[in-house]
């Protein structure tokens, strides 16, 4: 065992990577401004490539800060020289060297291949990240740089028998999407006899390895053991079943890579789509994290003049070359005569999602409230609470809060049940975090595969034993036995209307309570509405869409939210009975300071 170990130690430092001193050649503004980490910024300057100008609206953050993570360019040096190899096929370009763009280079190619570790199982550094997401409007060249990585991770990877696919949703689009990889494979000089292009696949015989297209999971079930898969336009998969087969079946690989590259969708809720870009945006936010995943999103916000040149530049990073000023102008000047072409505009073309939700509780701002709430120091406190019990085999919701009279702001107390069989159902919704939270204690999970109200009615009786209840707020049309029972006995139940009528002022209220906090936390004072911090609950926040009527009165909207806000719920339900009890003094919640809100 001692030979092996040192056999191994020197295999690692042989192959040890390294840098020159990263972020020497650009300044903190720069790499902020151009959302480049210090060594993918290093790495454009040594290699002499130009600085790209269109950064990614949404990037998520690049995995610098796992234990034994090194920056490797000569990996990178690797798949670029693999690309020059190829040539293009078509326009202009058809028979030059297929070299990246810059802004591949920066946002895609140097983050996912240049990021390794060391595995002591596979004695080798592997790369970090597994799954890339690129969301890029059309006509930037997603075929050229998704086909060039199908040829790299089937041929130059340096994976025996390597199994590469790129699903299609019917057999007509995996014919659009195999001919143009086909086409690289067969024109590229470099490559002729060592790969061979057949109808449906492409094989390359030293290595065993092979990529072809499948149109259905039963093909992907088949013999899958993937080193890759490529999964193009993401947003016309009507199903998950495809994508979830591929996402499965790298298990046994080392360094496996899944590779998403769509255009935006129109913002339907509960799609395939709508999920990945979700958990993009939620990485990208801190709500979530994984870094085993990456993801770059170039749009524009939804409010940007979509007729102007400096949208279409923000929006697409190949402007000028691919798409061209001259294309983006014609469609912009099509959009401006109709609506329906406007919003094919924004989507296509600027990656807008048109019917995106807005966010009605701002995340920083809810950040910024927490702080230390120690329940300890709450017993005996008058206090209200909501519950939001979910469906028998998913997430429950009790939240308490206790108003503070001498300011107006409130303490919050936050519990969360699942049952434990619902725990792998909840992981694959949040990056494996679910598992995490109940480990550090935010989510109790309950035996089995449908809800405990014993367990969950035990903690409320306990809670009504320790401080002094004046309310406890459920939805009236989601009562359980857990609710008879506790209205039943000594509990003050309170059936709270879910509609526009109740909801409205406490949703109001809370943000006006989270932004008054925010305020005074940034001014040195203390938060208005006091947290823990509960991920489970920033999860909720983040995923919160409303309904609004036509008088401008809000609901939580849980059809339209991203996942589940049972939390939100349950604080809306407390806040309820905070605003129903009676007056003693006019509250930050009441007093009209936000009213504009």
């Amino acid at each position: 065992m001692a030979a092996r170990t040192k056999t191994r130690s020197r295999s690692k430092a042989a192959a040890e990577p390294g840098a020159p001193a990263p972020g020497a050649f650009l300044d903190d503004d720069q790499l902020e401004a151009l959302k480049l980490s210090p060594e993918v910024g290093w790495y454009l300057v040594s290699r002499g490539i130009p600085l790209p100008d269109s950064p990614p609206l949404i990037k998520t953050p690049e995995p610098r800060d796992v234990p034994g993570a090194r920056f490797d360019p000569e990996r990178v040096d690797k798949v670029i020289k693999s690309f020059s190899l190829l040539r293009h096929t078509q326009g202009q370009w058809a028979g030059r060297p297929l070299v990246p763009d810059p802004w591949q280079v920066a946002w895609i190619i140097a983050p996912v291949f240049g990021w390794v570790r060391w595995d002591d199982d596979a004695d080798m550094y592997v790369r970090i990240i597994s799954e890339l997401y690129v969301d890029v409007p059309r006509k930037n060249g997603k075929s050229t740089i998704s086909g060039g990585i199908a040829i790299y991770m089937t041929c130059a990877d340096g994976e025996p028998g390597a199994q590469v696919v790129a699903a299609a949703t019917t057999k007509a689009q995996a014919g659009f999407v195999f001919t143009p990889i086909k086409q690289l494979a067969e024109r590229a000089p470099a490559l002729k006899g060592h790969v061979k292009a057949y109808q449906g696949k492409i094989i390359h015989p030293k290595t065993g390895s092979y990529f072809e297209v499948i149109a259905n999971a039963a093909d992907a079930q088949h013999g899958a053991n993937l080193h890759a898969g490529i999964i193009d336009e993401l947003h016309v998969h009507k199903s998950p079943d495809l994508v979830e087969v591929i996402e499965s079946g790298t298990g046994s690989r080392r360094q496996p890579l899944i590779v998403i590259i769509t255009t935006a969708d129109s913002g339907k809720p509960e799609t395939v789509y709508a999920r990945k870009r979700t958990r993009i945006e939620q990485l990208a936010r801190g709500v979530l994290e994984d870094p085993s995943v990456y993801g770059v999103v170039f749009a524009v916000p939804k409010d940007a003049d979509p007729f102007v040149e400096s949208t279409w530049r923000a929006a697409n990073p190949g402007f000028g070359v691919s798409p061209t000023r001259a294309y983006l102008a014609r469609k912009a000047r099509a959009a401006q005569q109709s609506p329906a072409e406007l919003a094919s505009f924004q989507r296509l073309h600027l990656g807008i999602r048109t019917k995106q939700v807005t966010a009605y509780l701002d995340l920083d701002a809810w950040r910024q409230n927490a702080a230390l709430v120690d329940e300890a120091k709450l017993k005996g406190r008058e206090a209200y609470g909501g519950l939001d019990l979910g469906s028998v085999s998913d997430l429950n919701a009790l939240g308490w809060l206790f108003p503070d009279d001498e300011d107006g702001s409130v303490d919050l107390v936050l519990r969360f049940w699942t049952p434990e069989d619902n725990l792998p159902s909840l992981d694959k919704r949040t990056a494996d975090a679910a598992s995490r939270w109940v480990k550090e204690g935010w989510l109790h999970t309950t035996p089995g595969n449908v809800t405990d109200y014993h367990a969950i009615g035990a903690v409320i009786r306990k809670d009504l034993d320790t401080f002094d209840v004046k309310a406890l707020g459920y939805d009236r049309w989601g009562s359980t036995s857990l609710t008879n029972d506790l209205e039943g006995e000594r509990a003050p139940m309170v059936g709270v209307g879910q509609g526009f009528k109740t909801m409205s002022p406490a949703l109001k209220a809370v943000k006006r309570l989270l932004l008054q906090g925010q305020k005074q936390v940034l001014a040195g004072g203390r938060p208005m509405l006091r947290h823990d911090g509960n991920p489970v609950m920033t999860w909720m926040v983040d995923n919160l869409a409303v309904a609004m009527d036509s008088a401008g009165n809000v609901k939580p909207d849980k059809a339209a939210a991203a996942d589940k806000i049972d939390g939100v719920s349950a604080l809306c339900d407390a806040m309820s009975e905070v605003l129903a009890r009676p007056p003693k003094r006019v509250s930050a919640y009441e007093d009209g300071e936000f009213e504009a809100i």
